[in-house]
């Protein structure tokens, strides 16, 4: 799967293309399900992840299976992490 950065809606200043590669290949993402039925066919999620230097990162992202684009990410909020670090515990 390609991950497309390209017109993003946020400052990749703030957060490195790298950091977001890291948090789609965290074994531990947290995947929303979908949030509607598009005409385009493509699918849009939101999801949680953490990178290599443990930086906690929320982001939403759409798919169509071969093109990822990711719409905004932030770091995660007190309650996300709280909420991951649940869902971690119970996959160690």
């Amino acid at each position: 799967m390609e991950l497309d950065l390209i017109d993003v809606q946020f400052d990749l200043r703030s957060i490195k293309p790298r950091e977001l590669e890291e948090a789609f290949e965290d074994p531990f993402v947290v995947r929303f399900l979908p949030d509607c039925e598009r005409q385009d066919g493509a699918t849009r999620f939101y999801a949680l992840g953490r990178t290599v230097a443990d930086r906690y990162l929320c982001f939403a992202f759409w798919t169509d299976g071969k093109t990822t684009r990711v719409v905004a990410a932030r770091d995660m909020s007190e309650g996300e992490k709280k909420f991951y670090d649940r869902k971690y515990a119970e996959f160690r």
